[in-house]
């Protein structure tokens, strides 16, 4: 929240600052330009504040204040995409994103993914759809691990 206001308020100098140097070029008055330049700046400093400094992005469903785990999802099908994993699992939970893992040469998924979702109900999912079929495979669902640093 600091650094989003610092940058509203750098933001308000600069518009305040053009304002004064470019408004005599219009034919405006001293006054006008300097109560314009001060009215772009402190509207920059009391706007943020009276509005908590909230950004339209911060009301979308991404930003949303629940924490997310991701699971980790072994023997998928090949065949299988994002769209289809997802609509699996959105059956019974709220999934936020689904990532499935491809071989960088050739393209192929390499039958595993990882769905990301509510914290709350990562250990309802396991339980659901772990051992459970999708498309002919037996799922194999997990939490999954922290990527391991390759040092």
């Amino acid at each position: 929240m600091k650094s989003s206001f610092v940058f509203n308020l750098l933001f308000s100098v600069i518009l305040a600052v053009a304002a004064y140097i470019l408004l005599p070029l219009t034919g405006f008055s001293t006054s006008a330009e300097f109560g314009l330049a001060i009215g772009i700046l402190i509207g920059g400093i009391i706007v943020p504040l009276l509005s908590g400094n909230k950004t339209p992005a911060d009301d979308s469903p991404a930003k949303s204040s629940t924490k997310t785990t991701t699971l980790y999802v072994g023997n998928l099908p090949y065949r299988a995409n994002e769209d289809a994993v997802m609509e699996h699992f959105a059956t019974s939970f709220q999934v936020h994103s689904v990532r499935l893992m491809k071989d960088r040469r050739t393209g192929k998924r390499k039958g595993y993914g990882f769905v990301e979702m509510a914290a709350a109900d990562a250990d309802k999912a396991i339980e659901k759809f772990n051992d459970t079929e999708f498309q002919d495979r037996t799922l194999k669902v997990r939490l999954a691990r922290e990527k391991s640093s390759a040092a």
